[in-house]
């Protein structure tokens, strides 16, 4: 089994395409005002978002886009006028991160883990 893609809610997505493609998405699929698909720059997953009337409550998902040059990736966006709630910074699950919403709220976590995404110390055998 491999991923495929992520899909989001999104109230307009007029304005969540935009801002998708300042990320360095692809736009590969515009089916306004319903649907609208990206791929990544690297890899081969796909990540979309959809028209919804009312976003979802609660505390939702978080979307993880992994960087090799996460700090000079952000400085990228940051100077493109993308906003980042948190700056790159190191976690105690051995990943750097750094955290921003879009325009919908849905929350973005772009990342580095390096050898520990995958193979962390505590991983199971």
């Amino acid at each position: 089994m491999n991923l495929n893609q992520v899909t989001v809610p999104s109230l307009d997505l007029e304005k969540s395409i935009p801002f998708y493609q300042k990320l360095g998405l692809k736009l590969i699929v515009k089916a306004l005002p319903h649907y609208a698909r990206f791929e990544c720059p690297e890899g081969d997953s796909t990540f979309s978002i959809h028209k919804v009337e009312e976003l979802p409550k609660g505390d939702g998902i978080y979307i993880y886009f992994e960087c090799n040059d996460l700090d000079a990736q952000v400085g990228k966006l940051h100077a493109n006028g993308i906003d980042f709630q948190e700056p790159p910074s190191d976690r105690p699950w051995l990943w750097r991160e750094a955290r921003l919403r879009d325009l919908d709220n849905n929350k973005l976590i772009l990342f580095f883990g390096g050898e520990n995404r995958k193979n962390p110390p505590w991983r199971m055998s």
